[in-house]
Parts: C-alpha cells; structure tokens; sequence
C-alpha cells in the first residue's frame, strides 16, 4: 500500500499530471515497463464531486466525458478507471 507522500516521491521526476481540484479522488498510480508512471483517478468519484458541487449527474457525466476524460495533454495525461459493478 502507497501514501500520498510515496506517490508524489515516485511522481516528482515524471511528467505525470494531475486534473485541478480532484487530488482526493486519486486512487493510485499506474506503471509499466519502459513508461513513466501515471496518475489514477476513480471516475465515478469525480463525478460524485462534481455533484456535490452543485451539478446534477447528467451535468456532470457530460462535464467529465467532454473536459477531462476527452482532454489528451501528452504523455503524462493521468488516468480514469471505471470499477466495474459486484455482483
């Protein structure tokens, strides 16, 4: 298990990046052979954010399809994971 501390260790000499306002829906950083580490986000949290913000869900699905899931800003564009349902 990883703090943020660790994290942001093995992020400081990446060009990982981060999407404003949503560190507390980082779940973890993802890695693989010849690549620099990348930042995690949990999709649905986001979302849940953003509600909380006053938008409703479809407001806020269509905010984070379009601005954030949608937005290539290079190699160190983080992650977004979509859990998938328990049965």
């Amino acid at each position: 298990m990883m703090d943020r501390e660790m994290m942001l260790e093995i992020l400081e000499d990446t060009e990982a990046l981060t999407a404003d306002g949503f560190d507390d829906c980082i779940i973890g950083i993802a890695e693989r052979c010849s690549k620099q580490p990348l930042v995690i986000y949990d999709s649905e949290k986001m979302i849940e954010k953003m509600m909380k913000d006053g938008m409703s869900h479809e407001e806020a699905v269509e905010y984070f399809d379009f601005n954030i899931l949608g937005a290539w800003m290079g190699e160190g564009t983080p992650l977004f994971l979509t859990r998938l349902e328990e049965n």
